[in-house]
Formats: structure tokens, C-alpha cells, sequence
């Protein structure tokens, strides 16, 4: 087991950069009525309750995504716990950042 959390950090102009090349998932980790209620277009659900580090994808970087950012450091320490040393790295500010920003939303 990983004693150590590790975390990087994407920024808002980062996230749309990746998301705009398509070379990350980001994966939104809020619970499905959150994500119905309003996503960030192109972000996969999988909520924090019944999250799956093995479910991950691996083809690129995955970046963790929730309301606030404290749930993504919940679901790193999940991921690099299930063997995903890979994922480390959540969008920080999440949603709360996106909507500030004035981002578009998808329902």
C-alpha cells in the first residue's frame, strides 16, 4: 500500500486544453445526481461510493474531477491504494472552478 498520496494538479486553462486534444479522461467522481444535474462536457462518471481504480482507464492520463476538489483526493488515494500509481492528478477547483469560469455544462 502507498503511504505516500501522490497529486498533481491541472488547472481550469489546462483541463480545457486536454479535453479540447482529447489526451486526458476526466473522470468525474460525484455521485450520479450530481452529474445529471450539471458535468463538464466530456467528463465520465464514476462515482466516489462505488469507485473502481481497476475500472480506470489506461490509454491516457486520467484526471479526477468532483464538486470542490476534495473528493478527487479521496478517489487518488483509492486509485494509487488499487495498484493505479498512474492517477494522480485532479482538476483543481473541479466544478466549482468550471462554473465560475463560466464554462459550458452538459445535462
Amino acid at each position: 500500500m502507498s503511504s505516500q498520496l501522490r497529486v498533481d494538479v491541472m488547472s481550469l486553462d489546462e483541463v480545457k486544453k486536454a479535453l479540447a486534444d482529447k489526451s486526458i479522461h476526466l473522470i468525474d467522481v460525484r455521485e450520479p445526481h450530481e452529474y445529471a444535474a450539471g458535468h463538464i462536457p466530456g467528463a465520465q462518471n464514476m462515482p466516489l461510493s462505488s469507485f473502481d481504480p481497476a475500472a480506470l482507464p489506461r490509454d491516457k492520463k486520467v484526471v479526477l474531477s468532483c464538486n470542490s476538489g476534495r473528493r478527487t483526493l479521496q478517489g487518488l488515494q483509492s486509485a494509487q491504494n488499487g495498484g493505479r500509481d498512474d492517477v494522480h492528478t485532479h482538476f483543481e477547483g473541479s466544478m466549482q472552478a468550471w462554473l465560475q469560469a463560466g464554462e459550458p455544462v452538459e445535462r
